[in-house]
């Protein structure tokens, strides 16, 4: 069973909301264990990073993608949950390519850290007790574990 402070992995190619993402992760108590603009810095992260939770946008630099991205952290970090953060959910399948979540763009701080909140207690101690902000749009097959 995992245990706060969880580690989170950023994939985000716009440098100043990668930042304002990384600083919302510390100031909830949590770390950022790795970061990453594309795919291929994605690959060139060290295997040990270990992400419990990843935030990964959809269109990353390099012209690569999200859905890309998801699918090589979910083949090397299996139990990592990852959350899409996109101004375009509809970009998502609706099997959301392995993914967990969307977070929509823009998002408020207050929203993120509800979610972060949400993913915490369903990481530890699934389900979830909290509810998390209606902008959140779980994927179907987290929803139905996560029922409450």
């Amino acid at each position: 069973m995992r245990t706060p402070p969880l580690k989170f992995l950023i994939v985000e190619d716009e440098a100043l909301l990668a930042m304002d993402i990384e600083a919302m992760i510390e100031d909830a108590g949590h770390e950022v264990g790795g970061e990453a603009s594309c795919l291929r810095l994605l690959q060139a992260l060290p295997v040990d990073v270990q992400p419990d939770i990843a935030f990964v946008d959809v269109h990353l630099a390099e012209g690569s993608s999200g859905l890309d991205a998801c699918t090589y952290i979910r083949q090397t970090w299996p139990d990592a949950f990852v959350v899409f953060i996109t101004g375009n959910p509809r970009k998502v399948p609706e099997d959301f390519a392995g993914g967990h979540g969307i977070l929509p763009k823009p998002f408020v701080r207050s929203d993120v850290l509800r979610i972060m909140r949400y993913l915490e207690e369903g990481v530890c101690d699934p389900p979830p007790v909290s509810r998390p902000p209606a902008s959140f749009m779980p994927a179907p097959k987290l929803a139905g574990v996560w029922a409450a």
